[in-house]
């Protein structure tokens, strides 16, 4: 079946693939951002069509908005409890399958969801992979208090790790700054490469006023990377270690 509102096929094929993972009465994780809006769209035709029940708890108003609209049943994390399975996208993805997240300004409650889960799976475009982290602009959440200051205390870390010189910009949505389902604002980090992704989140989790970053180490087990032709790469954690 087609959907007019799916275009791009290297994700279609990634969130197609992942759908198989979902068994009945799951309790699963929803993901933020376009290929996860592409899962959902598709675990909704399945569960359709299958008439088969899942306990779904969603990353962002976004997605529980598209998931509802769906005829998917979305609940509280907290009324859930715990999940077997969460799938959701990536901005960034290296050989060890460490991510960046948050380009959909949901890094906070995507981390708190990924890791009540038994599993998180990520799925994503060719486009998306990379020898090292950092091309993509770091998300770090910060609450609105003291944001200069936090922003000052961001860049001083930087540079305790010869991070000179790297713009610590304000994400900002139709001249004013963005404002994420909490309420925070979004510092972007134009870093062009993190030599030492532990390091750099051990320092961003340390500062006082920071919430949450996007840097999502050892939290991901399988990657379903989407191709062009339909086909589809997995890359499991286990094959690394």
């Amino acid at each position: 079946m087609t959907d007019p509102a799916i275009t791009d096929l290297s994700k279609d094929a990634a969130a197609r693939a992942a759908t198989l993972l979902v068994e009945p009465g799951m309790r699963l994780g929803l993901g933020t951002g376009s290929t996860a809006a592409i899962f959902v769209r598709r675990l909704a035709q399945r569960v359709q069509d299958e008439g088969f029940a899942l306990r779904c708890a969603a990353t962002s108003k976004a997605t529980t908005e598209l998931a509802t609209s769906l005829g998917l049943k979305v609940e509280e994390l907290d009324d859930i409890g715990w999940l077997d399975l969460t799938i959701d996208g990536a901005d960034e993805l290296d050989p060890d399958l460490n991510l960046i997240k948050g380009g959909g300004a949901a890094h906070l409650r995507e981390k708190i969801v990924a890791t009540a889960s038994d599993r998180m799976v990520v799925i994503a475009d060719q486009g998306k992979v990379v020898e090292q982290l950092g091309q993509f602009h770091l998300p770090v959440e910060v609450i609105p208090f003291g944001w200069q200051a936090t922003r000052t205390l961001v860049t001083r870390a930087l540079d305790r790790l010869d991070l000179t010189q790297r713009p610590v910009l304000q994400r900002m949505r139709d001249g004013k700054p963005l404002l994420t389902d909490e309420g925070n604002f979004i510092l972007d980090l134009a870093l062009e490469a993190i030599p030492d992704a532990y390091e750099l989140a051990d320092e961003l989790s340390s500062i006082a006023g920071v919430v949450e970053h996007g840097l999502f180490l050892n939290i991901c087990q399988l990657a379903i990377i989407g191709r062009p032709d339909g086909s589809v790469v997995e890359l499991r954690r286990e094959d690394m270690e």
